[in-house]
């Protein structure tokens, strides 16, 4: 088996075994670097990271490649620059980040810090996350508009300007232009005052993707959502693409024409959470190593359990290092605990869905008797719900694949790990199944 294509295949099933948190920040960035009949070599181009892999999971992932070689081999973890980023189909693979030097001059203030790569996804935002990745491949196709909503710090300008950058590494001569609301309503301003609309319109609805950030701020402005209007039709007209974000939904940005309202409403309309524990302590391992900055896993749960505001504690951190480089100190619970002060807080404890409870809501879900979900009628009617509950126990209440089969009475893991890998990829696709896996999130996380 192709080398390439063997570690992408290990790579998703260590997907399945690990937590989110674990298997974004760690395992994902790690690459096979050569095999032979004893030995291989894993890479990764963080030697702190690669460290820490070795450490923690030196066993799953020899047991995990010796079950496909069916050989047992010596692990070597090395710590050397990638010679490429792997890929994995479906809501969680990764996007090469673009070399600021190679980005067209058609792309317009957009960060090359915000991309893919580097987003962390948990259950509040993998709808987006999958919807995002969805247009990025296909801008003007798969869902146009685009458009997100959510509070402050929740990673809808991050989403936004990832399409942009992963759009310009499929496609360099892609037209692309990024602004705030306010910015745009300043530049219309600024063009009228100074006759050069003209000017104005050929920069704005010629371009191939656009992305308006807090689009709220248009509202109860009139002359600003006329223009707004022309702009989004002239776009949309030709298949271009328009991405949105904004506080709330279209229906409740007050005093927004219903015009605007109704054409925002078009596409694919999705709501950002607040990021969970999980999710602000694989955000926060991101900053961290993005910063340089050498941060455990249990550090980074340490800020997580006491700022749920991801801006803010990404201010925290930035406090931490600059304490730890002024006095010489270690970057561990201690420090973090001193300028955390007398808010301190515990780690909460992981909380889990059990998999009884998942077996329930999908069956109450799709009307079915557990029984039913548990044989092995291979109807369309059993068979898919079925393949629903795989990958739901293996997500969100973190039982392996083996376990899995034995939950279900004796299942074979290589038809969990197939069903598992089909709704991954059908998440990022099909709006249907989406909502199937939210409605039935929402049953037993009430």
């Amino acid at each position: 088996m192709d080398v390439e294509i063997l570690w992408q295949t290990i790579l998703t099933d260590l997907q399945l075994q690990l937590s989110e948190v674990v298997f974004r920040t760690l395992i994902s960035q790690t690459s096979l670097e050569s095999i032979n009949e004893n030995k291989a070599v894993i890479n990764c181009s963080n030697p702190m990271l690669i460290n820490m892999i070795e450490k923690k999971y030196h066993n799953l992932i020899k047991k995990t490649l010796e079950n496909y070689t069916h050989k047992e081999f010596d692990l070597v973890f090395l710590a050397k620059k990638n010679k490429a980023v792997n890929h994995i189909d479906g809501p969680l693979f990764t996007l090469k980040l673009p070399d600021s030097s190679m980005l067209s001059p058609s792309v317009i203030r957009i960060n090359p810090d915000y991309n893919f790569n580097n987003f962390a996804v948990s259950s509040s935002n993998q709808m987006a996350y999958a919807g995002a990745t969805a247009v990025a491949k296909n801008p003007g196709t798969s869902y146009n508009p685009l458009f997100l909503y959510g509070g402050v710090g929740v990673g809808k300008t991050h989403l936004m300007q990832a399409i942009g950058n992963a759009a310009v590494e499929k496609n360099p001569k892609i037209k692309t232009l990024y602004c705030t609301s306010e910015e745009f309503t300043n530049e219309i301003i600024e063009a009228i005052s100074n006759k050069t609309t003209s000017q104005f319109k050929k920069k704005y609805r010629h371009v191939d993707i656009l992305l308006i950030d807090d689009v709220q701020f248009i509202a109860g402005k009139y002359s600003i959502q006329e223009e707004f209007f022309h702009t989004f039709n002239a776009i949309y007209q030709v298949k271009k693409q328009i991405v949105i974000t904004s506080d709330k939904p279209p229906e409740e940005i007050n005093k927004l024409e219903m015009r605007l309202r109704s054409r925002f409403e078009s596409g694919l309309t999705i709501d950002i959470g607040n990021p969970d524990f999980e999710l602000r302590t694989a955000i926060i391992l991101i900053k961290a190593k993005q910063k340089g900055c050498d941060l455990t896993i249990e550090s980074a749960k340490l800020l997580s359990a006491n700022i749920e505001n991801t801006r803010k504690m990404e201010g925290v951190l930035t406090r931490v290092i600059s304490e730890s480089e002024t006095k010489s100190l270690p970057i561990d619970n201690e420090l973090i605990k001193n300028v955390l002060g007398k808010t301190l807080k515990k780690i909460p404890p992981s909380q889990k869905a059990t998999p009884d409870e998942i077996l329930k809501a999908v069956a109450e879900f799709y009307q079915l008797k557990i029984s039913q979900l548990k044989g092995s009628k291979r109807d369309k009617i059993y068979s898919f719900p079925r393949q629903i509950l795989y990958y739901l126990l293996r997500v969100e209440s973190g039982i392996n694949l083996v376990a899995i089969g034995e939950f279900l009475g004796g299942r074979d893991h290589t038809t969990i790990l197939h069903g598992v890998r089909k709704i991954s990829n059908l998440l990022s696709t099909d709006d249907s199944i989406r909502e199937d896996v939210l409605g039935i999130k929402n049953r037993f996380s009430a």
